[in-house]
């Protein structure tokens, strides 16, 4: 039995500094660390880019107690290819509702009551109009399958999640980990599942020595491994044990060991400044600009 911890989306990002406007400033979250890195991540964390990228994770609250996001971004790419995978991160707060109305973002209400709108690059956040929760105020995690059985299957079966609910009218389930963890949202959306270049990744915890052996089970049933059991560096940080996979529609899996991830991700008191240093010193987009050129597309 997998003994899991949901952890983090990972979002590809062309531009930082909305980026950041938006998570802070909209959905209020804070910045819990920031890390460079001079060269592409041995598990493709930044996707297919072996140049200087850079890690940004932004949240509600801690790590520990908290579902995020992790922002890369990969220094020369400014915008990415969405694909018909990612549908959306819930979360409950009429306080990001509020702040998106003052500052004229974008906000779509639909027949149930909550509001649509779109980080930059066009990520979408549902946005339950509730008082935000003193726990974690991120629900779920909203992705696109082609097949809910065979997805149940990989996720319940395999990957030790518990079935939640499951509606086969809506053909939507939903799976977690544990009742006060941010739940996995599975919907059958009847085609084949286009990743786009902007392909995300979802990340969860277990105890490091469960590691192996979920990958020899994964081996064992002709399923996708990306990424063999590795170790990770991060510069001044702990390395932490991952292994990656990918479910039976090609959505990326970061299963990392917990207790090594936990000192790796505690909350850095300087990553605001960390970014806004970066951010500062990043003189790329004005080269673009100086020479009348826009960056690249991935």
């Amino acid at each position: 039995m997998v003994l899991g911890r949901a952890l983090h989306f990972v979002f590809k990002v062309g531009d930082r500094g909305r980026t950041a406007s938006f998570y802070r400033d909209i959905l209020g979250m804070t910045v819990l660390r920031h890390e460079e890195f001079e060269e592409g991540c041995k598990a493709s964390c930044n996707g297919p880019y072996d140049g200087r990228w850079s890690k940004t994770m932004v949240g509600f609250g801690s790590e520990d107690s908290h579902f995020v996001t992790e922002l890369t971004y990969n220094y020369g790419v400014g915008d990415y290819r969405l694909g018909n995978d990612f549908l959306g991160i819930t979360l409950q707060s009429s306080e990001a509702v509020s702040k998106a109305k003052k500052r004229g973002w974008a906000l779509t209400k639909t027949q149930d009551g909550v509001f649509i709108t779109e980080a930059p690059g066009g990520y979408k956040f549902v946005l339950v109009d509730k008082e935000q929760p003193q726990t974690d105020p991120v629900q779920k995690v909203t992705l696109a399958v082609s097949d809910l059985q065979r997805s149940i299957h990989y996720w319940s079966n395999l990957l030790g999640m518990k079935v939640y609910e499951k509606n086969d009218a809506k053909k939507l389930a939903l799976l977690g980990y544990a009742d006060d963890q941010c739940k996995l949202e599975l919907q059958d959306i009847g085609c084949p599942v286009d990743h786009g270049t902007a392909y995300g990744r979802i990340a969860f915890s277990c105890p490091t020595e469960q590691l192996p052996g979920i990958e020899t089970q994964m081996k064992k049933e002709n399923q996708k491994i990306l990424t063999p059991l590795v170790s990770l560096d991060t510069p001044g940080k702990a390395a932490v044990e991952v292994v990656i996979l990918a479910d039976p529609d090609g959505h990326e899996i970061c299963l990392v060991g917990d207790e090594a991830f936990r000192e790796l991700s505690r909350v850095d008191p300087d990553g605001s400044k960390l970014l806004e240093d970066a951010m500062a010193a990043d003189k790329s987009g004005e080269w673009f600009a100086k020479h009348r050129k826009e960056k690249p597309s991935a």
